[in-house]
């Protein structure tokens, strides 16, 4: 079916004449839309705010940069990205209507189908898709010095990763919630679409594998963080169980009992960390912990969304923005000098000791989720379409939570570029090159050469007092950086030195926050993708309620991520350095594919669409250079600190001839079990992407031919409810919220009982 006779069919869709509007006219949007002369001004001031950041940052730079012009440079971006480019997106590429019901409304079971309050729904979704990328990932990147990244990161989101978010999340709704798989087969065909459902499925295993062992190295060996972000689960029940049933609809009343109660769990960790119990049964093991992730990413995942996912996701981005928010200001207020170099020598040379390659094409598969990413396709098209309570929505949810995931990946690359690089380089490297000691990290560090830099024993031990921790050599991962770097700018804005501990474990504990709802809700995503997938043999699987499956393709995932995450905690190498690489090919690989997706569906719309195909064919065009090109690198690198392949041929080279110079025989079976399973899931992984995107551009040459294609969204079904589109209502749509009050309220108590 062509785009003309769906548009007919939107426009036919009857209001209920009982109700009040469900839906503003094109009038009151445009009406409550237009430009004023205070408008005009303001917007005038975000252009040359930005403007000057940007200046400051790429051409007018000494030795050192203030860092208060990334803030300038990124909220102006974000801003005139979101006011501008994503209503060019709505308005020629999407075209939503709030007059049709959504699969939430449509398909309500008090489940996975929940119409969600939009502010609520955007602290899920962006819980969800904001893990450990812009966390890590950044902090990496760092070693190349902070204007790549930097220009990477607020350019890439606005004209790459917000558009895959907001396009993926639109038309997965318009299809009642389907993953990016299921839209792949129904619109790439059999070939192409059961590549995209095998590479997701691969790819996932490996994206959540890494967020846990993000986790698992922040956590590990600390009492304070195990005990303050273990708190978190039964904290997030609570607001769960106190929104369904005690108080229906107050936000903000649990959000501020939810906050109160997660600085109580911080401050108790303190005090329990310096316990003689809880320095005896909260001090565990890396792989300690990582079975116990193991095991709450399968309860998690097979619990009602409304009891822990959504509450706990809630929950967590309360904190995450307003701890980014409040690093912004801090940044503001104490205006730290960055002394790292625009562009540094690792970047050049491809030979960093955090992870190997040159800048093209490593940053960007480093940086990965701060900018684009794979893994937000899943929970856009997972999760969050199921909850979605009207079209025009999906812009805040989708390209404004993607933009407030770059904010944090900007905020901390300046946290990591703000720290001594002596430090910084001593905290990244794997234990491998230090010997996991302040002296081999020294003369690790001290014996690369870097301009400026003079570590001593001294700053380790004396930095590593100040945040309450034992040791802070290799605690890889870019979460302890981050932490680090939080402390160090939060300490000199409130509280001075005697607070950096609480602050580093309050960072601990708020990014631990935002990767373990990843991998919840990844993992709930996957079990939707296999339920389907087995389904095609035993349609039971399909049915989403029913338990016996849930609970068999939970656990099937669950054992696939965590049989990686467990090769990582135990990798000699570093498992974070090692694995980091390969997670961010995946995940861009992952982008690519659901790009290529979006494209056929847009070029099916039909011709009036097929114009503004460049907004999704660029990103794609690039994310597909990108990846291959990285992958390449992976697989046929002849350099081992490179190549997986070459690694794995001069371990097992070595380990065959009794050769112990790269250390003990297990030491050496283990780095030739690792890279033989990173180097064949390369290979996997881009081959099956290409294989998707060479289909998606046949069926989208094949549409622009005839002029649209067949139309696999859902019936259009007249909605029965109304919702502001943004955060904030407009006057117009707070006049129709109070006329739908009443009928809301009678919907919450019957949820209630």
């Amino acid at each position: 079916m062509s785009a003309p006779s769906r548009r007919g069919k939107a426009a036919t869709l009857e209001p209920d004449p009982s109700l009040p509007p469900v839906a503003l006219t094109e009038e009151q949007t445009a009406k409550d839309s237009r430009w004023t002369p205070l408008k005009i001004v303001i917007w005038a001031l975000i252009a040359l705010a930005g403007g000057l950041g940007w200046t400051m940052l790429a051409i007018v730079r000494g030795e050192t940069v203030n860092a208060i012009w990334f803030v300038f440079a990124a909220v102006a971006t974000y801003l005139i990205g979101y006011r501008f480019y994503s209503k060019v997106i709505e308005k020629h590429l999407l075209r939503p209507d709030d007059r049709r019901a959504t699969p939430a409304e449509v398909k309500q079971d008090g489940k996975d189908y929940v119409p969600t309050d939009r502010r609520v729904l955007y602290g899920h979704h962006f819980a969800a898709i904001a893990g450990a990328g812009p966390l890590v990932g950044p902090v990496l990147a760092a070693q190349m010095g902070f204007l790549p990244g930097t220009i990477w990161i607020i350019v890439g989101v606005v004209l790459a990763g917000a558009v895959q978010d907001y396009t993926v999340l639109f038309f997965s709704m318009r299809r009642g919630g389907r993953t990016i798989g299921q839209m792949a087969r129904q619109e790439l065909g059999r070939i192409g679409g059961t590549a995209a459902i095998v590479a997701s499925l691969l790819i996932m295993l490996i994206i959540v594998a890494i967020l846990a062992l993000v986790v698992v190295n922040a956590l590990g060996e600390s009492p304070w963080g195990v005990f303050s972000v273990s708190m978190t689960i039964p904290i997030a029940l609570f607001m769960g169980l106190y929104l369904r049933y005690l108080r229906p609809g107050k936000v903000t009343e649990v959000s501020i009992i939810g906050f109160v109660l997660l600085i109580g769990a911080i401050v108790a960790g303190g005090w329990v960390a310096e316990t003689a119990w809880g320095q005896e049964y909260l001090h565990l093991d890396r792989t300690v912990i990582a079975w116990g992730i193991i095991i709450y990413g399968f309860i998690a995942a097979v619990l009602p969304v409304w009891l822990l996912l959504a509450p706990r996701d809630y929950l967590s981005t309360f904190m995450k923005i307003g701890v980014i928010v409040m690093l912004a200001g801090a940044i503001v207020l104490v205006r730290p000098e960055i002394t790292v170099p625009a562009v540094t020598d690792f970047a050049i040379a491809g030979t960093g000791p955090v992870f190997a390659g040159p800048l093209f094409p490593f940053l960007f598969v480093t940086i990965a989720c701060g900018a684009l990413s794979g893994f937000h396709a899943l929970i856009a098209s997972g999760t969050t379409p199921k909850l979605v309570e009207k079209e025009r929505q999906t812009r805040f949810i989708g390209y404004g939570g993607m933009i407030m995931e770059s904010f944090v990946a900007i905020m901390a690359l300046v946290a990591a570029i703000s720290i001594d690089q002596g430090i910084y380089y001593a905290m990244n490297a794997s234990a491998a090159s230090t010997m996991g000691t302040v002296e081999g990290a020294v003369a690790f560090v001290n014996s690369l050469g870097i301009t400026g830099v003079n570590l001593t024993p001294d700053m380790l031990t004396s930095t590593a007092a100040a945040v309450g921790e034992e040791s802070i050599v290799s605690r890889t991962g870019g979460a302890p950086t981050l932490a680090l770097g939080l402390a160090h700018i939060m300490q000199q804005a409130l509280g001075g030195q005697a607070m950096m501990a609480f602050w580093y474990h309050f960072a601990i504990m708020f990014e631990a926050l935002f990767i373990l709802t990843a991998v919840d809700a990844g993992t709930r995503v996957a079990r939707f993708m296999l339920q389907d997938s087995i389904g095609h043999w035993v349609p039971k699987f399909r049915d989403v309620s029913w338990r016996p499956g849930v609970w068999i393709t939970t656990a099937i995932m669950v054992a696939g991520w965590g049989a990686i995450l467990i090769l990582g905690v135990t990798d000699p190498l570093g498992g974070i350095n090692t694995f980091f690489p390969l997670f961010g090919i995946a995940n861009q690989l992952l982008a690519a594919i659901a790009l290529a997706v979006v494209l056929a569906i847009i070029a099916k719309r039909g011709p009036s669409f097929v114009k503004w195909l460049w907004i999704v064919a660029l990103p794609l065009a690039f994310a597909a250079v990108v990846t291959i090109t990285a992958s390449a690198y992976k697989i046929f690198s002849p350099n081992p600190a490179i190549g997986y392949w070459s690694n794995h041929f001069r371990y097992r080279d070595a380990l065959a001839a009794g050769n112990t110079e790269l250390g003990e025989p297990k030491v050496m079976e283990a780095v030739i079990r690792n890279t033989f399973v990173q180097g064949t899931l390369s290979i996997v992984f881009v081959t099956l992407a290409i294989i998707v995107i060479i289909a998606a551009v046949c069926v989208t040459i094949a549409a622009i031919r005839r002029g649209g294609g067949e139309n696999n969204e859902d019936e259009p079904v007249p909605s029965r409810r109304f919702a502001p589109a943004g955060f904030v209502a407009s006057p117009t749509e707070r006049e129709l919220e109070k006329q739908w009050e009443p009928l809301l309220a009678d919907e919450r108590a019957t949820n209630r009982h």
